[in-house]
């Protein structure tokens, strides 16, 4: 089992920042690839970005290139999303997940999520 609590979410402005965190706990975390997701009112959850276990390789949704950054800290067992010129479209609840195949979670799959922090990006 992977326990993820996201944390840093809040209301800010169009072209703010926020950095989201993503605590696991449980099994080694430096194992399994993580991701990002959000879903808006009314929406389907949606992928974000997701990084290997290393944290060599990343992948974003199009929408979200050159404003948002995923990483991670395999010593902290924390992965972090940069978020940057923030807009209200991206407002959404915001999960991570966990699972042992990044490419598991490119289309949507993970074995263990996150309960999410709210983002809320005012124009």
């Amino acid at each position: 089992q992977v326990q993820l609590v996201e944390s840093g979410g809040g209301l800010v402005q169009a072209g703010g920042s926020l950095r989201l965190s993503c605590a696991a706990s449980g099994r080694t975390f430096s194992s399994y690839a993580m991701g990002w997701f959000r879903q808006a009112p009314g929406k389907e959850r949606e992928f974000v970005a997701a990084i290997n276990w290393s944290g060599r390789n990343t992948y974003y949704r199009d929408s979200v290139k050159g404003r948002i950054t995923i990483s991670r800290d395999n010593a902290k067992n924390t992965g972090y999303l940069q978020m940057n010129s923030l807009k209200p479209e991206d407002t959404a609840v915001y999960y991570c997940a966990a699972d042992l195949s990044h490419e598991r979670l490119r289309i949507g799959r993970g074995d263990y999520w996150g309960q999410g922090t709210q983002v809320t990006v005012s124009s």
